[in-house]
């Protein structure tokens, strides 16, 4: 396998465990400062809308001036929003961290194009998820790592997680080479301008071919999301567990992931086709989903979570992979970008609705709504890869 791979792997690790370190603890900081339950929600927030808003401009810029200057731009961008954080004596001052941070945070598309650019169609969904097992260690061991060096003050684990970035920034620079060659910019840099607007991407889901996988990550981001943002309450209220016995439990979930991730795609991928295989573990996904809402006590819930496991560390990868191969290589970048702004979207809506409907309905409604929108993407999966299974076909 290219040896790039691995150093951008490594990229997508450090860079992971320092994101990872902070966001089990914004809360607290936020709190430290006196932010309301609304405030420190929105602080939250603000993240992902800033990086719904620039995630696909980064991705176009890199698909004409290369990956490596916005690698570059992002990570400085991340450096100055720790160092913020770190700093922070307000609570303005954490609410320009998180905003600054989102605005240049087109690491992970950028990241994504890269291994576009130096895989073929054969081994991309491997590329992506050997990306995605990265990703997966480092959401692992950075809440651990942040739960740690928290105790010396809130503002420890952000000077790390700035001298991690800053480590990063020195990698790109001294030892991650442009993955579009020169003659390959100049290519796309006279091909004619691609728009980056709210238009843009209204005609991007229109298309036949990328747009039902564009849908389809929007779907699935919506219920998993459902899910994600909620689960510490949902084991509070449900099964009266405390932080640390669901840190174990989301654990569980993050080894599962890296080794569907790391280890199952690639191989998978080999065998049979990608379409396929997106509604196979989108299937997954739903059983796991539904078992969640279901679940009547820890053992049960242990038992559905391996296939929502599964089926959304499959997911990711292959979704990814899809969308890199619907378009041409002059929109891989913007069309990866487009795919993380509506995840980024759903981040920040979902955690207002699942926690809405938790609280005045149970702990179970997160699931019961993230079931029915997973069978309404599996359904829309079906009907729309499987009978045009060669449009995305290894």
């Amino acid at each position: 396998m290219d040896k790039r791979l691995y150093n951008v792997g490594l990229i997508v690790l450090v860079d992971m465990l320092g994101f990872a370190l902070i966001i089990p603890l914004l809360a607290f900081f936020a709190d430290s400062f006196g932010a309301s339950a609304f405030q420190t929600g929105l602080l939250v927030a603000s993240y992902a809308a800033m990086q719904m808003i620039s995630a696909p401009i980064l991705g176009r810029i890199s698909d004409r001036f290369g990956r490596r200057p916005v690698f570059l731009i992002s990570i400085f961008g991340t450096i100055v929003g720790f160092l913020i954080l770190g700093f922070a004596q307000s609570l303005w001052m954490l609410f320009l961290s998180r905003i600054l941070s989102g605005l240049t945070a087109g690491n992970i598309s950028v990241a994504q194009a890269y291994i576009a650019d130096i895989t073929d169609e054969k081994n991309r969904a491997r590329g992506m998820g050997l990306f995605g097992a990265a990703f997966g260690v480092g959401f692992i061991l950075g809440p651990a790592m942040g739960s740690i060096l928290s105790q010396f003050g809130f503002d420890v684990p952000s000077f790390v997680a700035a001298g991690l970035a800053f480590i990063n920034f020195l990698a790109v620079f001294y030892w991650l080479p442009e993955s579009l060659t020169e003659e390959r910019r100049a290519e796309l840099q006279s091909q004619e301008k691609k728009d980056i607007s709210f238009k843009a991407l209204l005609a991007a889901l229109r298309r036949p071919l990328v747009g039902p996988l564009l849908w389809i990550r929007f779907g699935f981001s919506i219920a998993f999301n459902s899910f994600q943002t909620v689960f510490p309450l949902y084991v509070l209220y449900k099964f009266e567990l405390g932080a640390q016995e669901a840190g174990y439990i989301l654990t569980y979930i993050g080894v599962v992931l890296v080794i569907m991730q790391g280890g199952a795609i690639g191989p998978l991928s080999e065998r049979f086709k990608e379409s396929n295989l997106l509604v196979t573990f989108l299937a997954f996904s739903l059983v796991g989903m539904i078992g969640w809402a279901a679940a009547p006590s820890i053992i049960w819930l242990l038992v559905a979570l391996l296939p929502m496991s599964v089926g959304a560390g499959s997911f990711n990868a292959l979704i990814n992979s899809a969308i890199s191969k619907a378009v041409g290589p002059e929109e891989i970048g913007g069309m990866l970008g487009f795919g993380a702004g509506m995840e980024s979207s759903t981040r920040v809506v979902m955690p207002a609705v699942a926690s809405y409907l938790l609280g005045a309905y149970g702990p179970e409604m997160p699931g019961i709504m993230g079931s029915i929108v997973l069978v309404v993407v599996v359904v829309y999966a079906y009907r729309q890869l499987l009978p045009k299974s060669k449009m995305v076909s290894v």
